[in-house]
């Protein structure tokens, strides 16, 4: 099927990058389709966020390479070995694949660091572990998809029996973002391999490489061709998959206003495309006046600042008890200056730079706008050094709900602090917002902060914690946020159609 693509030499592909500080060993750099490598006709560049050294030149997937990779997903579900393994044998494949990923740990921590900037403790200590998890979680679930047997009573009954059953919902394109790359790759291969879709997955330009070594450990795994392919390439590779036709259904993740073009373009679609859609947040984090102020605050770090600040579900508007408020303000700019920010790879370093020169600039654009609104800048807000991305992690207090900075997502370390007076006060304006992806509250009184959580209009609600995330545990948005979960036995439904069968007499 795929025999007048051209392989890439693994010659011209793999080597030791010395420039990358440190250097890191590349995987393959084309697009992998049909378990074979194939250069596309240009090629984008991933670059060092810490250092700003080009890594390497990845191919750039473009509508040639969309439509071979769907060709190959197409044929490998509907005809090929991948559409005749047995949940049992789909599950094998994952735990071989978690395996091999463990056994190469070390090395994709390293890689997702350089390429992404995230200190490698988090890489290490979060993202490879909550990957390894996810695939072996989602193995389990992969012979255990089951339907059920009816017998109906209805007038119409006599003599029939029904049955209902769960099939994969077909082919699925996929597009991830840059922020948690490998992590994100995990979160949509996961569930439907294990509901027996295939898949097109388009990583995100900025960072390409953990996903490219993901392809390589998947084909040294064994799965079959086409079952899944891997598209390195920039927002026209993504236009390209939303805009075929063939595609039974597309997962997303990234923000709202992209979103939403995809939920329309799915649903114009002939077929109507089905739609997992993970979008952005502006997520609240409510500190009773009976919090543990303590914990409160060095929670509000992890939960702000964890990814230099670039997590959808960040904790950027911290709504704070005024009988509490200016201990916890004082407490927070204590802690936040004493965050090391610096190169990934460092062993003090616990902030890293932005992904990119645009998110940097767009960050301290959305700094300037709170300054000028009248936000107290307690401390950073500024850009660190001259070479790399990095952004001196932020602390706006005294923040008034209609400003700029409490209202859109500033995928940054930008921290928000407001002051309220009452529980009923704070979950009014905690809910007062077109996202709905996760939230927070900080009590000793479980009854109060069950009641709470309970009227957070969030898909995730995390009570005296943040960012406490398990493969077994559904992800996702209300409102602007999103729809469908990632994760738990949530995610499989979005990669199944449920299938109603009727039996009458067979004599």
């Amino acid at each position: 099927m795929l025999k007048h693509v051209s392989q890439v030499a693994r010659s011209n592909v793999r080597g030791l990058v010395q420039s990358a500080h440190p250097p890191v060993r590349l995987p393959n750099l084309g697009a992998m389709i049909g378990n074979k490598w194939v250069k596309g006709t240009s090629t984008l560049q991933t670059i060092n966020p810490a250092t700003e050294d080009v890594i390497a030149h990845v191919t750039d997937s473009g509508p040639a390479e969309v439509e071979l990779a769907y060709q190959a997903a197409n044929y490998a579900f509907y005809k090929g070995q991948y559409g005749k393994l047995t949940g049992y044998e789909r599950g094998l494949l994952m735990n071989k694949l978690a395996s091999l990923i463990e056994k190469h740990a070390a090395e994709l921590a390293l890689l997702e660091c350089v390429d992404n900037g995230k200190p490698l403790s988090e890489a290490s200590a979060a993202d490879i572990p909550l990957v390894i998890q996810c695939f072996r979680y989602f193995a389990g679930w992969a012979d255990k998809i089951n339907g059920s047997v009816i017998a109906p009573g209805g007038p119409f009954a006599a003599g029939k029996f029904a049955y209902v059953q769960k099939e994969p919902v077909g082919v699925v394109a996929a597009i991830t973002p840059w922020n948690f790359p490998l992590l994100m790759a995990t979160w949509k291969l996961a569930p439907a391999i294990a509901a027996g879709c295939s898949v097109v997955l388009k990583t995100a330009p900025q960072t390409p490489l953990t996903a490219n070594r993901l392809a390589e450990l998947i084909i040294e795994a064994g799965f079959p061709e086409g079952a899944v392919n891997i598209l390195p390439g920039t927002d026209e590779a993504g236009k390209a998959l939303v805009a075929h036709q063939g595609f039974d259904k597309i997962s997303f993740t990234g923000s709202t206003e992209v979103g939403r073009l995809i939920f329309g373009a799915a649903a114009k679609s002939e077929k109507m495309q089905r739609v997992t859609l993970e979008l952005g947040g502006k997520s609240p984090l409510i500190v009773c006046s009976d919090a543990n102020v303590d914990a409160a605050v060095a929670t509000a770090q992890l939960g702000l600042f964890l990814n230099q600040g670039q997590c959808c579900c960040a904790s950027s508007r911290i709504l704070v008890n005024d009988k509490v408020y200016d201990e916890f303000v004082a407490k927070t700019v204590a802690a936040t200056k004493t965050r090391k920010v610096g190169a990934g790879w460092e062993a003090t370093t616990v902030q890293g730079p932005q992904v990119d020169r645009t998110q940097m600039d767009k960050i301290l654009g959305l700094i300037e706008t709170g300054k000028k609104q009248g936000a107290q800048l307690l401390h950073g807000g500024h850009r660190v050094g001259s070479k790399g991305f990095f952004v001196a992690p932020t602390v706006f207090a005294d923040c008034k709900d209609d400003m700029t900075v409490m209202q859109e997502e500033i995928f940054g370390p930008v921290m928000q602090i407001a002051k309220y007076t009452d529980d009923e006060e704070a979950i009014v304006r905690a809910n007062n917002t077109q996202y709905g992806l996760a939230a927070s509250v900080f009590s000793r009184n479980f009854t109060k902060a069950r009641a709470i959580a309970n009227r957070l209009r969030a898909g995730t609600v995390w009570v005296n914690t943040y960012d406490t995330f398990d493969a077994a545990i559904p992800f996702g948005g209300f409102k602007a946020s999103g729809l469908g979960r990632d994760l738990g036995e949530a995610a499989l439904a979005g990669f199944l159609e449920t299938k109603s069968v009727v039996v009458g007499d067979c004599s």
